[in-house]
Protein backbone atom coordinates (compact mmCIF):
# COMPACT_ATOMS: atom_id res chain seq x y z
CA UNK A 1 0.00 0.00 0.00
CA UNK A 2 1.36 3.35 -1.09
CA UNK A 3 2.39 5.43 1.98
CA UNK A 4 -0.73 8.29 1.99
CA UNK A 5 1.73 10.98 3.50
CA UNK A 6 4.44 11.10 1.26
CA UNK A 7 2.66 11.61 -2.34
CA UNK A 8 5.56 13.52 -4.30
CA UNK A 9 6.45 10.84 -6.59
CA UNK A 10 3.12 10.23 -7.75
CA UNK A 11 2.65 11.45 -11.55
CA UNK A 12 -0.37 13.63 -10.76
CA UNK A 13 1.69 15.68 -7.94
CA UNK A 14 5.08 16.53 -10.13
CA UNK A 15 5.69 19.69 -11.55
CA UNK A 16 5.54 20.37 -15.11
CA UNK A 17 8.31 21.80 -16.36
CA UNK A 18 6.87 23.41 -19.22
CA UNK A 19 4.83 25.83 -16.93
CA UNK A 20 8.23 26.74 -15.10
CA UNK A 21 7.33 30.43 -15.63
CA UNK A 22 3.64 30.51 -15.57
CA UNK A 23 3.28 33.57 -13.95
CA UNK A 24 5.00 35.38 -15.99
CA UNK A 25 3.02 34.12 -19.34
CA UNK A 26 0.87 36.58 -21.35
CA UNK A 27 -2.90 35.69 -21.63
CA UNK A 28 -2.82 34.36 -25.23
CA UNK A 29 0.88 32.19 -23.67
CA UNK A 30 -1.09 30.60 -21.10
CA UNK A 31 -4.55 29.50 -23.60
CA UNK A 32 -2.10 28.14 -26.30
CA UNK A 33 0.02 26.33 -23.04
CA UNK A 34 -3.08 24.77 -22.04
CA UNK A 35 -3.72 24.05 -25.42
CA UNK A 36 -0.28 22.09 -25.60
CA UNK A 37 -0.96 20.19 -22.42
CA UNK A 38 -4.61 19.13 -23.03
CA UNK A 39 -4.05 17.76 -26.28
CA UNK A 40 -2.06 14.77 -24.01
CA UNK A 41 -5.90 13.86 -22.50
CA UNK A 42 -6.62 12.30 -26.03
CA UNK A 43 -3.51 10.16 -26.04
CA UNK A 44 -4.51 9.05 -22.74
CA UNK A 45 -7.76 7.66 -23.45
CA UNK A 46 -6.07 5.81 -26.66
CA UNK A 47 -4.22 3.87 -24.18
CA UNK A 48 -6.68 3.50 -21.82
CA UNK A 49 -8.84 2.11 -25.06
CA UNK A 50 -9.11 -1.71 -24.45
CA UNK A 51 -9.54 -1.50 -20.47
CA UNK A 52 -12.57 1.02 -21.39
CA UNK A 53 -14.36 -0.92 -23.57
CA UNK A 54 -13.82 -3.73 -20.85
CA UNK A 55 -15.96 -1.56 -18.75
CA UNK A 56 -18.44 -0.48 -21.24
CA UNK A 57 -18.87 -4.64 -21.92
CA UNK A 58 -18.86 -5.28 -17.95
CA UNK A 59 -21.47 -3.00 -17.32
CA UNK A 60 -23.70 -3.21 -19.86
CA UNK A 61 -24.04 -7.30 -18.80
CA UNK A 62 -24.51 -6.47 -15.34
CA UNK A 63 -27.28 -3.32 -15.80
CA UNK A 64 -28.63 -5.77 -18.72
CA UNK A 65 -29.17 -8.26 -15.04
CA UNK A 66 -31.01 -5.54 -12.96
CA UNK A 67 -27.59 -4.54 -11.78
CA UNK A 68 -26.41 -0.97 -10.92
CA UNK A 69 -23.78 1.51 -11.91
CA UNK A 70 -22.21 3.26 -8.99
CA UNK A 71 -19.20 6.60 -9.58
CA UNK A 72 -17.87 7.21 -6.21
CA UNK A 73 -15.12 9.74 -5.48
CA UNK A 74 -14.10 12.71 -3.67
CA UNK A 75 -13.49 16.53 -4.79
CA UNK A 76 -13.53 16.66 -8.63
CA UNK A 77 -13.25 13.07 -9.46
CA UNK A 78 -16.72 12.97 -7.00
CA UNK A 79 -18.29 15.62 -9.04
CA UNK A 80 -17.52 14.36 -12.31
CA UNK A 81 -19.17 10.88 -11.22
CA UNK A 82 -21.96 12.75 -9.97
CA UNK A 83 -22.53 14.73 -13.22
CA UNK A 84 -22.62 11.75 -14.99
CA UNK A 85 -24.95 9.55 -13.54
CA UNK A 86 -27.22 13.17 -13.44
CA UNK A 87 -26.91 13.30 -16.41
CA UNK A 88 -28.33 9.64 -17.51
CA UNK A 89 -32.25 9.69 -16.76
CA UNK A 90 -32.66 12.70 -18.84
CA UNK A 91 -30.64 11.18 -22.22
CA UNK A 92 -31.28 7.79 -21.82
CA UNK A 93 -34.54 7.74 -19.55
CA UNK A 94 -32.82 5.46 -17.25
CA UNK A 95 -34.39 5.29 -13.41
CA UNK A 96 -32.56 6.97 -11.32
CA UNK A 97 -31.03 4.59 -8.97
CA UNK A 98 -29.58 2.70 -12.38
CA UNK A 99 -26.44 5.07 -12.71
CA UNK A 100 -25.31 6.79 -9.04
CA UNK A 101 -22.32 9.31 -8.26
CA UNK A 102 -21.88 9.22 -4.61
CA UNK A 103 -19.35 11.91 -3.25
CA UNK A 104 -17.62 12.28 -0.28
CA UNK A 105 -19.58 14.78 2.45
CA UNK A 106 -22.40 13.88 0.06
CA UNK A 107 -24.69 16.12 -1.69
CA UNK A 108 -22.94 19.50 0.21
CA UNK A 109 -19.72 18.80 -0.93
CA UNK A 110 -21.05 19.28 -4.76
CA UNK A 111 -21.11 23.19 -4.35
CA UNK A 112 -18.56 23.74 -1.36
CA UNK A 113 -15.21 22.02 -1.13
CA UNK A 114 -15.21 18.94 1.53
CA UNK A 115 -12.11 18.00 0.61
CA UNK A 116 -11.16 16.84 4.39
CA UNK A 117 -14.10 14.16 3.93
CA UNK A 118 -11.68 11.92 1.27
CA UNK A 119 -9.57 10.69 3.87
CA UNK A 120 -12.18 8.88 5.50
CA UNK A 121 -11.93 4.55 4.66
CA UNK A 122 -14.72 4.41 6.42
CA UNK A 123 -16.55 6.36 5.22
CA UNK A 124 -16.41 5.04 1.56
CA UNK A 125 -17.16 1.74 3.16
CA UNK A 126 -20.69 2.97 4.89
CA UNK A 127 -21.53 4.66 1.04
CA UNK A 128 -20.98 1.16 -0.08
CA UNK A 129 -22.54 -0.59 2.71
CA UNK A 130 -25.96 1.22 2.56
CA UNK A 131 -26.78 0.44 -0.80
CA UNK A 132 -26.80 -3.44 -0.13
CA UNK A 133 -24.88 -4.41 -2.84
CA UNK A 134 -24.88 -7.39 -4.73
CA UNK A 135 -23.07 -8.95 -7.80
CA UNK A 136 -25.01 -7.63 -9.89
CA UNK A 137 -23.71 -4.10 -9.31
CA UNK A 138 -20.58 -2.38 -10.65
CA UNK A 139 -18.51 0.51 -8.80
CA UNK A 140 -16.12 2.53 -10.35
CA UNK A 141 -14.05 4.25 -8.14
CA UNK A 142 -12.38 7.51 -9.37
CA UNK A 143 -9.29 9.35 -7.73
CA UNK A 144 -6.76 11.38 -9.95
CA UNK A 145 -3.89 10.48 -7.38
CA UNK A 146 -5.34 7.05 -6.55
CA UNK A 147 -4.88 6.88 -3.27
CA UNK A 148 -7.84 8.47 -1.76
CA UNK A 149 -8.86 6.62 1.06
CA UNK A 150 -12.57 7.26 0.61
CA UNK A 151 -12.10 5.39 -3.07
CA UNK A 152 -9.91 2.66 -1.64
CA UNK A 153 -12.43 2.02 1.64
CA UNK A 154 -15.34 2.06 -0.78
CA UNK A 155 -13.80 -0.41 -3.38
CA UNK A 156 -12.82 -2.66 -0.39
CA UNK A 157 -16.00 -3.51 0.72
CA UNK A 158 -17.62 -3.71 -2.75
CA UNK A 159 -15.29 -6.35 -3.30
CA UNK A 160 -16.06 -7.98 0.04
CA UNK A 161 -19.89 -8.18 -1.68
CA UNK A 162 -19.16 -9.51 -5.08
CA UNK A 163 -19.58 -6.31 -6.66
CA UNK A 164 -17.85 -5.74 -9.95
CA UNK A 165 -15.10 -2.63 -9.12
CA UNK A 166 -13.76 -0.52 -11.85
CA UNK A 167 -10.93 1.96 -11.05
CA UNK A 168 -10.39 5.35 -12.81
CA UNK A 169 -6.73 7.06 -12.17
CA UNK A 170 -4.51 9.41 -13.56
CA UNK A 171 -0.96 7.80 -11.98
CA UNK A 172 0.78 4.48 -13.28
CA UNK A 173 -0.37 1.10 -11.67
CA UNK A 174 3.59 0.60 -10.40
CA UNK A 175 3.11 4.05 -8.38
CA UNK A 176 -0.30 3.63 -6.50
CA UNK A 177 -1.73 -0.63 -6.98
CA UNK A 178 -5.54 -1.30 -6.27
CA UNK A 179 -6.87 -4.88 -6.52
CA UNK A 180 -9.99 -4.09 -8.86
CA UNK A 181 -11.79 -6.55 -11.96
CA UNK A 182 -10.86 -3.33 -14.57
CA UNK A 183 -7.92 -1.10 -13.80
CA UNK A 184 -7.99 2.25 -16.00
CA UNK A 185 -4.98 4.38 -15.92
CA UNK A 186 -5.16 7.88 -17.67
CA UNK A 187 -1.70 8.98 -17.57
CA UNK A 188 -1.98 12.92 -18.43
CA UNK A 189 1.48 14.05 -16.90
CA UNK A 190 2.20 16.74 -14.17
CA UNK A 191 -0.69 19.26 -14.49
CA UNK A 192 0.33 23.15 -15.37
CA UNK A 193 -0.45 24.32 -12.03
CA UNK A 194 1.82 21.19 -10.10
CA UNK A 195 -1.15 19.36 -8.27
CA UNK A 196 -4.42 21.15 -8.99
CA UNK A 197 -6.18 17.74 -10.94
CA UNK A 198 -8.83 19.62 -11.70
CA UNK A 199 -7.28 20.48 -14.91
CA UNK A 200 -5.89 17.56 -17.63
CA UNK A 201 -6.81 15.08 -14.91
CA UNK A 202 -10.26 16.33 -14.34
CA UNK A 203 -11.10 16.98 -18.52
CA UNK A 204 -9.58 13.12 -19.24
CA UNK A 205 -11.56 11.57 -16.38
CA UNK A 206 -15.06 13.58 -18.07
CA UNK A 207 -13.99 12.20 -21.45
CA UNK A 208 -13.29 8.14 -19.78
CA UNK A 209 -16.77 8.77 -17.88
CA UNK A 210 -18.77 10.31 -21.60
CA UNK A 211 -17.20 7.28 -23.06
CA UNK A 212 -18.16 4.60 -20.28
CA UNK A 213 -21.74 5.77 -19.66
CA UNK A 214 -22.42 6.16 -23.50
CA UNK A 215 -21.26 2.96 -24.48
CA UNK A 216 -23.26 0.96 -22.05
CA UNK A 217 -26.63 3.35 -22.97
CA UNK A 218 -25.66 2.27 -26.44
CA UNK A 219 -25.14 -1.51 -25.52
CA UNK A 220 -28.55 -1.66 -23.75
CA UNK A 221 -30.53 -0.78 -26.81
CA UNK A 222 -31.04 3.56 -25.67
CA UNK A 223 -29.78 4.40 -29.06
CA UNK A 224 -30.38 3.76 -32.64
CA UNK A 225 -28.10 5.25 -34.98
CA UNK A 226 -26.16 7.58 -33.55
CA UNK A 227 -30.45 8.62 -31.95
CA UNK A 228 -31.00 9.10 -28.58
CA UNK A 229 -34.41 7.31 -29.08
CA UNK A 230 -34.58 6.65 -25.13
CA UNK A 231 -34.60 10.77 -24.59
CA UNK A 232 -36.65 12.00 -21.78
CA UNK A 233 -39.39 14.46 -23.20
CA UNK A 234 -39.20 16.56 -20.04
CA UNK A 235 -39.04 20.35 -21.66
CA UNK A 236 -38.86 22.26 -24.77
CA UNK A 237 -35.91 21.58 -25.87
CA UNK A 238 -36.10 17.60 -25.90
CA UNK A 239 -39.73 17.95 -27.37
CA UNK A 240 -37.98 19.13 -30.50
CA UNK A 241 -35.12 16.68 -30.05
CA UNK A 242 -38.18 13.98 -30.19
CA UNK A 243 -39.79 15.52 -32.82
CA UNK A 244 -36.57 15.98 -35.21
CA UNK A 245 -35.50 12.69 -34.59
CA UNK A 246 -39.18 11.62 -35.67
CA UNK A 247 -38.90 13.42 -38.71
CA UNK A 248 -35.38 12.24 -39.81
CA UNK A 249 -36.25 9.13 -39.18
CA UNK A 250 -39.90 8.53 -40.32
CA UNK A 251 -39.78 11.50 -42.89
CA UNK A 252 -43.29 12.75 -41.38
CA UNK A 253 -43.97 16.43 -41.22
CA UNK A 254 -43.80 18.09 -37.89
CA UNK A 255 -47.25 17.94 -37.05
CA UNK A 256 -47.85 14.36 -37.92
CA UNK A 257 -44.26 13.79 -35.36
CA UNK A 258 -46.31 15.30 -33.09
CA UNK A 259 -48.91 13.31 -33.40
CA UNK A 260 -47.46 10.29 -33.56
CA UNK A 261 -45.43 11.17 -30.29
CA UNK A 262 -48.50 11.91 -28.35
CA UNK A 263 -49.94 8.60 -29.27
CA UNK A 264 -46.91 6.99 -28.17
CA UNK A 265 -47.05 8.03 -24.38
CA UNK A 266 -44.10 10.51 -25.59
CA UNK A 267 -41.74 8.01 -26.42
CA UNK A 268 -39.53 7.87 -29.10
CA UNK A 269 -38.92 4.39 -29.68
CA UNK A 270 -42.23 3.03 -29.44
CA UNK A 271 -43.34 5.98 -31.84
CA UNK A 272 -40.68 4.86 -34.12
CA UNK A 273 -41.99 1.08 -33.46
CA UNK A 274 -45.51 2.42 -34.24
CA UNK A 275 -44.48 4.12 -37.57
CA UNK A 276 -42.53 1.58 -38.84
CA UNK A 277 -44.82 -1.88 -37.80
CA UNK A 278 -48.34 -0.51 -37.50
CA UNK A 279 -48.82 -1.96 -34.02
CA UNK A 280 -50.82 -0.01 -31.28
CA UNK A 281 -48.88 1.52 -28.34
CA UNK A 282 -49.42 -1.71 -26.68
CA UNK A 283 -48.47 -4.25 -29.27
CA UNK A 284 -45.19 -1.94 -29.68
CA UNK A 285 -44.27 -1.88 -25.77
CA UNK A 286 -44.60 -5.72 -26.01
CA UNK A 287 -42.61 -5.89 -28.91
CA UNK A 288 -39.78 -4.44 -27.24
CA UNK A 289 -40.14 -5.71 -24.08
CA UNK A 290 -39.82 -9.11 -25.62
CA UNK A 291 -36.08 -7.98 -27.35
CA UNK A 292 -34.92 -6.12 -23.93
CA UNK A 293 -35.56 -3.00 -25.36
CA UNK A 294 -33.77 -3.49 -28.63
CA UNK A 295 -35.27 -0.98 -31.50
CA UNK A 296 -33.41 -2.39 -34.36
CA UNK A 297 -33.89 -6.03 -33.09
CA UNK A 298 -37.69 -5.56 -32.29
CA UNK A 299 -38.22 -4.16 -36.12
CA UNK A 300 -36.11 -6.43 -37.62
CA UNK A 301 -37.69 -9.36 -35.92
CA UNK A 302 -40.80 -8.55 -37.87
CA UNK A 303 -39.57 -7.76 -41.42
CA UNK A 304 -37.69 -11.63 -40.72
CA UNK A 305 -41.19 -12.41 -39.96
CA UNK A 306 -42.71 -11.06 -42.67
CA UNK A 307 -40.15 -12.41 -44.97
Amino acid sequence: MTNLEERGHLLTEQVNPSSANLDRLSSLELVDLFNQEDAKTLAAIASARTQLAQAIDLAADKLRQGGRLFYIGAGTSGRLGVLDAAECPPTFCTPPEMVQGIIAGGAGALIRSSEDLEDRAEDGEDAVVRRHLTDLDVIVGITAGGTTPFVQGALQAARRRGASTVFIACVPAEQVEVPVDIDIRLLVGPEILAGSTRLKAGTVTKMALNILSTGVMVKLGKVYGNRMVDVSVTNKKLQDRALRILEDLTGLSRQEAGFLLEKSGRSVKLALIMHWTHLNKEEAQQLLETHNGQLRLAVESLKNTDS
